[in-house]
Formats: structure tokens, sequence, C-alpha cells
């Protein structure tokens, strides 16, 4: 009896060889940096920075893509709900750039810090006039 079965084609020779089976992705490692915590801090400051560290962490081990559009659609639904849950949506919002401008507060020129306290104050009065407070 005759061989039917059709003859195996031979790779082409550009072909690249199939990697092997990927390993679990690996968790971004941490920004090389001089320091994690300021110099010299203490009291409350040392706390928040100590506290936040979990948080940091967390969040860089995070898609970069998620924390951005999570706070986008966050903004975007507090500028499109004219009432007391555009108010709610905004506040997380908030809150990020308040944490953040608080942790950067330290490393900032005073350009820095007034562009900061401006988006903070934006943010808050967004907040507020969802509430019907102004």
């Amino acid at each position: 009896m005759a061989d039917t079965s059709k003859p195996r084609k031979s790779p082409h020779p550009l072909a690249k060889p199939r990697p092997p089976a990927r390993k679990p992705a690996a968790k971004r490692p941490l920004p090389a940096g001089e320091q994690f915590f300021t110099p010299g801090s203490t009291g409350f400051r040392r706390a928040v920075e100590q506290r936040s560290a979990t948080v940091l962490v967390f969040l860089h081990q995070l898609p970069r893509w998620v924390v951005p559009v999570l706070l986008v659609v966050l903004l975007l639904v507090g500028f499109a709900v004219a009432d007391w849950r555009g108010g709610l949506a905004v506040l997380p919002v908030f809150g990020f750039v308040a944490w953040l401008a608080y942790m950067s507060w330290p490393s900032l020129r005073p350009g820095g810090r007034l562009l900061r306290v401006a988006l903070g104050t934006f943010l808050l009065l967004v907040a507020l006039t969802r509430f019907g407070v102004i």
C-alpha cells in the first residue's frame, strides 16, 4: 500500500523557532532612586510616607495604564453628572492628587507647588458644586 499522506514541509528558512512556554510575568522592579523617604523627615510626614510606601509599591505593580484611565473615567463622570454622584466621582481624584502633591511637596519648585494647589482647588470646587454647596 502506498503512503497517501502528504509529505511534511520543512519550515521556512527564515521562520523563527517557537519560544518555550512563557513563565509567569515577573512584577516590575522598583525604579532606582537615592531615597524612598524624605531625608530628615519626622512626625506626621514620616508616618504618612511609611504608610504610603505600601500603596506606592502596589500602584507601581499595576499595569501602567490602570491608574490614569481610572482617574480620567472618574473625572469625566464627575463632569458629566451634575448631582451628588458626580461629586462622589471627583472626590477620589481629588484625594489622589492631594496625596501625590503632599508626597512630592519637598522636591517641588514654587511653580510646581502652585500648579498642584491650583489643581487641588479646582477639583475641590468641582466636587463642592456637584454637592450643591457652592
